[in-house]
């Protein structure tokens, strides 16, 4: 990796690139200290103390510590995330959008568009429910206009991460919502390993216990790295065609087919949504349904933390074939292999090729998933039995590596093709 780093850095425009990517990443965390004004930042530490995990543990994994501050950024990228879902749903379920999607570049910047104006609007909503239903008790004053900045603050600054993120994706390297979550990541591990060493000097975390969070933590990035760069190569041979004086094809080559198509799309999708009910209490007070949900629905419930467990499972499993389903179209792979004159060795070209393309890439698709869930979930688990508190140790560490690694992967594209160009030349 290092290497890559090094040999990338030599080449002008890489070096722009990633020199632009550091740039908007410092522009991210200098914003993630600037505090929303009308807000009593002392009521809201308090809060915190008396919630330490849960939502408050998400939303601080996701906004680099800027929720628990307060700042400008406190929402994240959160709403982009849920508007993302909520279009790509609703372009298997509406005719129109799913029409739309397959339009190809024009297409996808329409839904871009639509995925915007969702982001705004969940960034409005839940700006409110916030300001006025979270952190009611943190209110300088409870007048409109207080309420309103604090709000539009709030809704400006989840806009300028989105608008940020895309310009990392366009002029920058990698994904720049998951290079802003990834930030977000690795600027709490300085805080972390010391509050960790802090309570292990006053005793209340075991030396068997740190010892078990660094296997886990090596066993996870080990795992994830192995399941990032697993692939199953589909050997694909090419007929002999001449066309005019010249003979076309006869080639071997292959379709690699990754383990975890995904990436880490579908734990972040998972939490998102298995969060969202326990959004809802923080705005409401104590009554019957807050009591149900966190006793049932919360990784810090009994039984909840069963049930949490058991659905966070099931959701990633089905984010991972969904999103998978919806990047890698077999039909299309297969259609474009035959008017190539490309076949798989021992299977008819069209139809059981798309069937046994499928058919792979689900047995691969369910190993990856049902390895990303257990690593997702086992911090849980241990979190239950332990206390040490690594309540989403597991999730962030997959975060960083898979973003860590899908950068990589791009910026060694990036790369191969300049130096295609050279051979060329």
């Amino acid at each position: 990796m290092l290497s890559t780093l090094k040999n990338a850095w030599k080449i002008p425009d890489l070096r722009a690139r990633m020199m632009y990517t550091l740039m908007m990443l410092v522009i991210f965390r200098l914003g993630s200290t600037i505090p929303v004004p009308g807000m009593n930042r002392h009521i809201i530490s308090q809060l915190f103390q008396q919630a330490e995990s849960g939502l408050f543990g998400l939303f601080n994994l996701f906004s680099g510590g800027a929720f628990e501050n307060f700042t400008i950024f406190a929402l994240s990228i959160t709403p982009y995330i849920t508007a993302s879902i909520i279009m790509q749903l609703l372009t298997i379920a509406i005719p129109s959008l799913e029409a739309l999607a397959k339009e190809g570049e024009e297409g996808r910047k329409k839904i871009a568009q639509y995925t915007r104006y969702g982001t705004v609007i969940l960034a409005f909503i839940q700006a409110i429910g916030v300001s006025i239903g979270l952190f009611r008790q943190a209110l300088i004053s409870q007048s409109f206009w207080n309420v309103a900045v604090i709000v539009i603050t709030l809704t400006a600054g989840t806009a300028f991460l989105m608008w940020l993120g895309e310009q990392i994706t366009d002029k920058g390297i990698g994904n720049g919502i998951s290079l802003i979550i990834f930030a977000g990541i690795i600027s709490r591990i300085p805080l972390g390993v010391t509050q960790t060493l802090q309570k292990f000097r006053i005793g209340e975390v075991s030396i068997i216990s740190l010892i078990i969070f660094v296997i886990l933590a090596v066993f996870i990035i080990a795992g994830v790295v192995a399941i990032q760069q697993g692939t199953r190569k589909i050997p694909v041979q090419y007929a002999k065609r001449v066309v005019g004086r010249k003979m076309y094809g006869g080639h071997s080559t292959h379709i690699p087919l990754k383990v975890n198509q995904a990436g880490v799309i579908p734990v972040i999708f998972a939490i998102s949504l298995l969060q969202f009910p326990l959004t809802i209490t923080y705005f409401f007070p104590p009554n019957a349904f807050t009591a149900f949900v966190q006793k049932y629905l919360s990784p810090t419930g009994n039984p909840g933390v069963w049930i949490y467990s058991i659905l966070y499972v099931l959701l990633i499993i089905f984010f991972t074939f969904f999103y998978t389903a919806v990047t890698f179209n077999t039909v299309e792979v297969a259609d474009n292999m035959k008017k190539n004159g490309g076949f798989i060795p021992g299977i008819r070209p069209g139809k059981p090729t798309s069937d046994y393309l499928s058919k792979v890439l689900s047995r691969i698709t369910l190993a990856g998933a049902i390895f990303l869930a257990a690593i997702a979930v086992l911090p849980t688990i241990l979190l239950h039995f332990t206390s040490l508190q690594i309540q989403f140790g597991g999730t962030s560490l997959l975060i960083a590596v898979g973003v860590a690694l899908e950068t990589m992967k791009q910026i060694e594209a990036q790369m191969l093709m300049r130096n295609y160009q050279g051979f060329l030349k």
